[in-house]
């Protein structure tokens, strides 16, 4: 007689069976959990587009597929790790906004309804993380009759420090979110932090001259490695605290993503700092 599954079972079927009924049912996150940290510089067995117009959004953003009808586009997050042998179907706007290491997508459900025509992509690199977020934009999609929610926010299974500029064109993008990423604390591990001399030379080369670079840690430690490392670099100017609170956007970061929560509950100090991409010089 079989033995009761164990929770590496039960995550699997509750994850089957929510693909089976079309994921209309919110997802649970106790079935999606896994390991906090992921190694950067692994093997994930990613795909990724060569070269960005090799990348077919269709699937992430249904809803804004040129010359097709929202009505009749399926409901899916199947195809989300693969990149289609046909040619790439258009949208008719490009990605604008890209929270890097989106979690469980708060910030990215709470900006929907305040950018409602832009679209803003979660790039995350655990895998079962990035699943709940694709299950819980389904879901949400299908409590909406008329499907005009959160049609823009797509998450894509990617790891950044390694193949952002493959999905991006040079200055495509007008945000760029980095929220409470992982600190590394130990000196020998701060080649693995998602801000660094090489990496904000990646962000600047997909952020169009005024566009944004924001960040959000309750790490103060970190917190000042990141304005030391975005100030050195020569296309960025950190913007003024003035001008960062008016921002609609630094509120929603302080207070919709999950870590944002835990710190609240735990009385924890957040440490915000906005980075605005420079025009280059004339060469």
């Amino acid at each position: 007689m079989p033995g009761a599954p164990n929770k590496k079972q039960k995550r699997e079927d509750y994850r089957l069976a929510q693909k089976e009924n079309g994921a209309t049912n919110m997802p649970k996150k106790k079935f999606y959990r896994q390991r906090a940290h992921a190694n950067p510089f692994s093997d994930h067995r990613l795909t990724y587009p060569i070269r960005p117009d090799g990348m077919d959004w269709s699937t992430f953003f249904p809803a804004f597929v040129a010359d097709a009808k929202p009505e009749s586009l399926p409901q899916t997050t199947e195809n989300t790790e693969t990149i289609a042998k046909t040619p790439p179907k258009k949208l008719t706007k490009d990605v604008e906004v890209v929270d890097i290491g989106c979690g469980f997508g708060g910030l990215l459900v709470a900006l929907s309804p305040v950018m409602p025509d832009t679209l803003l992509l979660g790039m995350e690199i655990r895998s079962q993380v990035s699943e709940f977020v694709q299950d819980r934009i389904v879901a949400l999609r299908a409590k909406d009759p008329e499907q005009k929610q959160y049609q823009n926010i797509g998450c894509l299974r990617a790891n950044t420090m390694k193949f952002l500029p493959n999905f991006f064109r040079k200055g495509q993008l007008s945000k760029i979110f980095i929220c409470f990423p992982d600190p590394h604390f130990k000196q020998r591990k701060h080649k693995a932090r998602i801000v660094s001399t090489t990496l904000n030379s990646e962000y600047a080369y997909v952020l169009k001259p005024g566009g944004i670079a924001y960040t959000i840690t309750d790490v103060e430690n970190l917190h000042e490695w990141m304005v030391q490392h975005f100030e050195a670099h020569p296309s960025f100017e950190r913007i003024s605290e003035g001008e960062q609170d008016v921002d609609p956007c630094v509120e929603v970061m302080r207070t919709e993503t999950e870590e944002g929560k835990k710190v609240e509950r735990n009385k924890g100090q957040k440490f915000v700092a906005l980075f605005r991409r420079l025009e280059d010089p004339p060469w």
